[in-house]
């Protein structure tokens, strides 16, 4: 059987970095990308390898659209060496940067940035990365709780992530034919380094996030990378067009 191969955008770190691990132990060879740290994106690779699998990583700024077409020519290069074709099976859109600000403080460049990071940028890799998905593949796309409940000081980062939900729809629709599903996961509040570490060094933020989760705590990245991976395996085949928020029961 051909294993198949995920790519992970912000695979080095957080999130990125939990999703990888999980991909590799459910049997999926793992392309990551990184921004700035590839020290850090060299040690995900060695856990993957680890784990028995493939991996290969590359930097990519994924809120500059103009170098797309240089990355996927990269990563072909590669998938053709070591598979003799240039394909991927699944594309995990998880790369991005957080904004605590003020809605009437929040400045054109900030909003911008928001929009080339989390929806822009988003929307044109996977429009890059189409030609290159197997049929029957999939894509996951992150998003965040904060696009169902509102806290403040996060009005842009938000609306690019409800955004998101309603992209990832279309994406369901319009990639049917060849039957790629689309989902999105959407994290609550996860202790890691996004956004400066808020949800991790903030006690009191931490504290009330606690006191209106289900489960009474801020959530670790182990909470979201085996959601995402199960969503690349056939045991989630009918899971189409699907917001999943992964946010321990937050403002029930």
């Amino acid at each position: 059987m051909t294993t198949k191969i995920a790519l992970v955008t912000g695979g080095s770190r957080g999130l990125g970095r939990d999703m990888a691990i999980n991909l590799a132990k459910k049997g999926l060879d793992v392309i990551i990308t990184y921004h700035s740290n590839e020290t850090a994106a060299q040690e995900v690779v060695g856990i993957v390898e680890g784990l028995g699998q493939r991996a290969k990583t590359f930097q990519l700024d994924t809120s500059s659209i103009a170098g797309f077409d240089a990355f996927f020519k990269e990563v072909a290069e590669y998938l053709n060496e070591v598979n003799g074709n240039p394909n991927f099976d699944f594309l995990i859109n998880n790369a991005g940067t957080g904004l605590y600000v003020p809605f009437e403080d929040t400045t054109e460049a900030q909003f911008d940035e928001m929009v080339n990071v989390h929806l822009k940028g988003v929307y044109f890799l996977t429009q890059k990365a189409v030609p290159f998905l197997n049929d029957k593949g999939g894509i996951v796309n992150i998003s965040s709780g904060l696009a169902r409940f509102t806290l403040p000081k996060s009005s842009a980062y938000a609306s690019m992530k409800g955004a998101i939900d309603v992209f990832t729809r279309y994406l369901a629709k319009e990639l049917a034919y060849k039957k790629i599903r689309a989902n999105v996961v959407a994290p609550g509040a996860i202790a890691t380094d996004f956004g400066n570490g808020e949800n991790k060094t903030n006690v009191e933020k931490r504290k009330l996030l606690s006191s209106v989760t289900a489960l009474g705590r801020v959530g670790e990245p182990e909470d979201i990378g085996s959601i995402v991976a199960f969503l690349c395996t056939d045991d989630a085949g009918w899971i189409n067009g699907q917001r999943i928020e992964a946010s321990g029961g937050v403002f029930l």
